[in-house]
């Protein structure tokens, strides 16, 4: 029992680590001209360390990228995006909030 107890006590500090994320979303305006911009876009940023989602928009011209804060930062990203001959500029950024824990009447 005391060795269950001490490895829950040396392991809960790592989960509380990895469960924390600092989602942050990112508009960004970048030149689009086409389905295929939007495709290698979507192809390569996707797999950019601590990228979460992107929504790529042909009408506006913006990308919107969900990233973890703590992986990557937006300089990061718009280095990205000039890799691969698609420069962006940040339009707006937000934090996602985490949703309020909703309690149940007793």
């Amino acid at each position: 029992m005391k060795r269950i107890l001490i490895f829950l006590m040396a392991i809960l500090p790592i989960v509380c680590v990895m469960a924390k994320q600092d989602k942050q979303v990112v508009v960004l305006s970048c030149d689009l001209h086409c389905q295929g911009c939007c495709d290698k876009i979507m192809k390569n940023i996707a797999y950019e360390k601590g990228v979460k989602d992107i929504i790529c928009d042909l009408k506006t011209k913006t990308v919107t990228v969900t990233y973890d804060a703590n992986m990557t930062d937006i300089p990061t990203l718009l280095k990205s995006f000039d890799k691969i001959g698609k420069p962006a500029k940040v339009k707006e950024q937000s934090a996602i909030q985490p949703k309020p824990q909703q309690t149940q009447p007793e």
